[in-house]
Order: C-alpha cells, then structure tokens, then sequence
C-alpha cells in the first residue's frame, strides 16, 4: 500500500457573482481547506487560462456556474471534456439553474457533479462547506505539459 499524499487540487471558482465567489472561498475555508483557490469571472477568463498556462502537473477542481457573460459555463464544460488532457478535470457544476434539461445535458457533456445553488444563505453555505468536506476524499488526476 503506497504511503504517498495525493496532490491537493487548486480549486477553481468560474462564477460572475462576485458575492457568490466570495462567499464559496469563506465557507471552503470554514471546512478546513488549504488549498489554493482562484477565482476566474466568466468562462472565457477560465479557458484563457489554461490556454496561456503550460500544463502540469497539475491537478485541478473546478466549481462552474451556467450563466455567465462571454462565454457559458456549459460551453466551458464543452470544451474542457473535447480536450484530451483537460477532459480529466473534474468539474462540478455549482449553480441556481434547476432545469433538469441543463442537468441532463451537463451530465451528458460530462460534467462530475451538478448542485443547485440554494438560495437561502444558510444553506448555500451549508452547501459550499460539505462539498470542502468532500474535496479532501478526491484523488484528481494531473493534467499533463504541452
């Protein structure tokens, strides 16, 4: 049995709410972790990033809201799940939008987890502390180098 720590992921926040962001690093930190934690504000700032950042290895956690301005956060899933490397990430969608279609379809596409942002405080920090309970359990794979 291999007594080696897994790489802890950087987590990524892809949401246009700043409130929202803000609030999903306090509650992440009020379960404990440690992690690094950036927050991009639209899809396109997320998808520049990995564009012009030389890959690995590194290991990634990607918390993706719907809507958002320039690009979606359901064309962001696209085309992370198109590229052969970035299609490991795991990427949990963390949204208000309950339309089962979206769900369906984000599932489709390939996405790791979709929840429903609640829209009761409370809640959706109760929400975003569970999930920082669960990340330390993940054993995410690296993405490669260019």
């Amino acid at each position: 049995m291999s007594t080696a720590t897994a790489p802890t992921p950087t987590i990524l926040i892809v949401d246009d709410d700043e409130g929202h962001a803000i609030l999903i690093r306090e509650n992440l930190r009020a379960a404990g972790l440690t992690n690094q934690i950036d927050h991009f504000q639209d899809g396109q700032a997320v998808l520049d990033f990995f564009a012009r950042t030389p890959r690995g290895p590194e290991t990634y956690l990607v918390l993706l809201d719907i809507r958002m301005p320039k690009v979606d956060g359901i064309e962001v899933l696209r085309r992370f799940k198109a590229d052969a490397d970035l299609r490991k990430l795991p990427i949990i969608m963390l949204t208000t939008t309950d339309d089962s279609r979206e769900v369906d379809r984000c599932h489709q596409l390939g996405c790791n987890g979709y929840i429903q942002k609640p829209v009761d405080y409370e809640r959706f920090a109760e929400a975003i502390r569970r999930i920082g309970l669960f990340v330390p359990l993940l054993l995410v794979p690296q993405i490669s180098s260019r």
